[in-house]
Order: structure tokens, then C-alpha cells, then sequence
């Protein structure tokens, strides 16, 4: 029976390293960049994480513009403030950020496949 045991394959958390990343004190506050997949061929871009001071309609009217798409800003119980981005926006997003001065580099956490 220990055998069958070890054989049964655990759930997949895609999300398991930024929540372990999360938990621990750490003191730098990372911009999380996700990806998640609608239906077909469909995707949102979620930007979190982003500080409280900036205004966020100002940099979603500027990302808006910039890449040709739709989003919005969704306010969460959890995580707060959530950029939403239609489409696979995530290098685009992340490149943004940097060159506009919002975010540093080393501070920006892609995820997706």
C-alpha cells in the first residue's frame, strides 16, 4: 500500500511559489505580472502589486493606450488593486513599467507559462 501511496500525484498550485514568497518577511515588495487563460484562445493580464501612492486609472489609461487593448481596474479583498489587461501582455507590461520608472527591474515577477 506505501507504494500506491507514493505513486498518487499531488495537485498542481500554479500559483505556489508566489504565495511562498509572500508569507515570509521579506522586505522587498515585488510587482506580480500573471497570466490567465479565458476561453480558447482568450487571456488576461493581471498586474499586482503595485504601491499604494501611484493612480492606477492614470498608468491603466497609459497601458490602454500604449498596447491597443481593453482593462480595468478591479478592486480585491485579498491582493487589493488588480490591473486587468485583455490579451498576453506580460513582457509588454513589464517593459513599461521599467521605462516609465514605476517599478525597478529586480522588483517585477513574471508568471505563466
Amino acid at each position: 500500500m506505501s507504494e500506491l501511496d507514493a505513486q498518487i500525484p499531488t495537485a498542481f498550485d500554479p500559483f505556489a511559489e508566489a504565495n511562498a514568497e509572500d508569507s515570509g518577511a521579506g522586505t522587498k515588495e515585488y510587482v506580480h505580472i500573471r497570466i490567465q487563460q479565458r476561453n480558447g484562445r482568450k487571456s488576461l493580464t493581471t498586474v499586482q502589486g503595485l504601491k499604494k501612492e501611484f493612480s492606477y486609472n492614470k498608468i491603466l489609461k497609459d497601458l490602454k493606450k500604449e498596447f491597443c487593448c481593453n482593462g480595468t481596474v478591479v478592486q480585491d479583498p485579498e491582493l487589493g488593486q488588480v490591473i486587468q489587461l485583455q490579451g498576453d501582455q506580460r513582457k509588454n507590461v513589464s517593459t513599461f513599467l521599467v521605462q516609465a520608472g514605476i517599478v525597478k527591474k529586480e522588483h517585477i515577477k513574471i508568471h505563466g507559462f
